[in-house]
């Protein structure tokens, strides 16, 4: 079971690394993507046969389709790789392991061509997210007076309807798929280009539009409406909360291959004590 982890990073090299160094395996491949916007120069001394920096970088801003840009190029470059891959797995730099690599390996070994993807239907599961699909949003470009424009758009324009007849899936934009279903979405994006435009006026298309392509194709038995992530959204921040010691018991009883938020910067403890167990 070959695995390829694609890690799209902004910051934090040394807890890169000490992610890399965790999920390290003979069957096991690092692609890492850094944001355009952050200097390549301290993650250089990363590179190695295993662990790969992505060439055609983006600049990433948040809620913006320059993120799943990014993810898109480096699919790209995984899939053109000489190497063939069971499962391509998304993670962020502060992502961690709640499993031994044996134990996720294994998971995938006993769990073949499935998309474990969260799916949530946008229309009746996940309502407050349909504001995202009917109105336009121009978080993807970066010009003064934005959300002016923004605004006026939306109020002069009638509602946006999905294209292609999609129906709209999605939640957390991390998932681990098959190299099979990647390939499906880089070349539906390629061959379907009123789809990517339409995810381009999206905000947080990231959490929408992989799972959309899936959920709409000859592949939608075979996904996992679990991404196989442990995240906490308790607080009710933008972002997620980050880990520290005390939450470690209910880290370990989760039963996720995952778990995100996490800054050594922050609590580094609660990493080591993963490490242990």
């Amino acid at each position: 079971m070959r695995i390829a982890h694609l890690i799209l990073v902004h910051a934090n090299p040394s807890q890169l690394q000490r992610l890399i160094n965790r999920l390290a395996h003979p069957d096991a491949d690092f692609y890492i993507h850094v944001d355009l916007k952050a200097d390549i120069s301290p993650f250089l001394f990363l590179a190695s046969e295993h662990v790969k920096l992505i060439t055609n970088r983006v600049s990433v801003y948040w809620g913006a389709y320059s993120i799943v840009q990014a993810t898109v190029n480096s699919f790209e470059e995984i899939l053109a790789s000489s190497t063939k891959y069971d499962y391509i797995n998304l993670l962020s730099g502060q992502d961690y392991p709640l499993k031994s690599t044996h134990e996720i390996h294994a998971f995938f070994e006993e769990n073949p061509d499935k998309a474990f993807m969260h799916t949530l239907s946008v229309a009746t599961e996940w309502q407050e997210a349909i504001p995202r699909v009917t109105k336009y949003h121009l978080s993807n470009y970066q010009f003064s007076g934005r959300n002016m424009a923004e605004k006026y758009i939306n109020m002069l324009l009638p509602k946006r309807k999905m294209p292609n007849h999609l129906i709209p899936v999605g939640r957390s934009q991390w998932f681990t798929i098959t190299s099979k279903h990647v390939e499906y979405i880089v070349t539906y994006l390629q061959q379907n280009k009123n789809v990517k435009r339409f995810f381009e006026l999206t905000w947080g298309s990231d959490e929408i539009v992989f799972q959309t392509i899936l959920y709409n194709s000859i592949y939608q038995n075979e996904m996992v409406n679990d991404n196989l992530r442990y995240i906490d959204w308790s607080e009710g921040n933008a972002s997620p909360k980050t880990f520290k010691m005390e939450d470690l018991p209910t880290l370990l009883s989760s039963g996720k291959l995952f778990a995100r938020k996490f800054n050594e910067t922050v609590d580094g403890k609660v990493l080591d004590a993963l490490d242990k167990e």
